[in-house]
C-alpha cells in the first residue's frame, strides 16, 4: 500500500513541477488564446519556437524588448535563442491578456 501511496504522490509532483528543458529547442503552442506551456525554464543557447495553432493572428512580444515577432497567421511560427540567463515575461500584443514567461538558467 505504501509503494503504491508512493507512486501517486511522485506523479502528482512531476505533474506540478515546472517544465524544464534541456533540449536545445523547445515548442511553445499559441492555441485557445493562451501560450502553452505558459512558463517554460531552459537552459542558455535553448532555442523557443513559438507556433500559432489558432484561426487568430498572434505576436509574440517580449515586456523588455529583448524580442519579438510579427503578426503570426495560422500555422507560422517565431523562434528566439536565449543567450542570457534570466527571466522574460512575454505577451501577445494583439490580446494583451495572454501572457507567458521564460526562466533561461545558466548551462550545468
Amino acid at each position: 500500500m505504501m509503494k503504491y501511496i508512493a507512486v501517486i504522490l511522485l506523479v502528482l509532483l512531476a505533474l506540478t513541477a515546472p517544465v524544464f528543458a534541456a533540449d536545445s529547442v523547445q515548442q511553445v503552442a499559441i492555441q485557445g488564446f493562451a501560450f502553452n506551456p505558459p512558463a517554460l525554464t531552459v537552459t542558455v543557447g535553448t532555442q523557443v519556437t513559438w507556433t500559432n495553432r489558432d484561426q487568430d493572428p498572434h505576436t509574440v512580444v517580449s515586456s523588455t524588448q529583448a524580442f519579438r515577432s510579427g503578426p503570426l497567421d495560422t500555422g507560422e511560427s517565431f523562434s528566439f535563442t536565449f543567450v542570457e540567463p534570466g527571466s522574460y515575461k512575454y505577451f501577445c500584443s494583439l490580446h494583451p491578456t495572454m501572457v507567458g514567461s521564460i526562466t533561461v538558467v545558466p548551462s550545468p
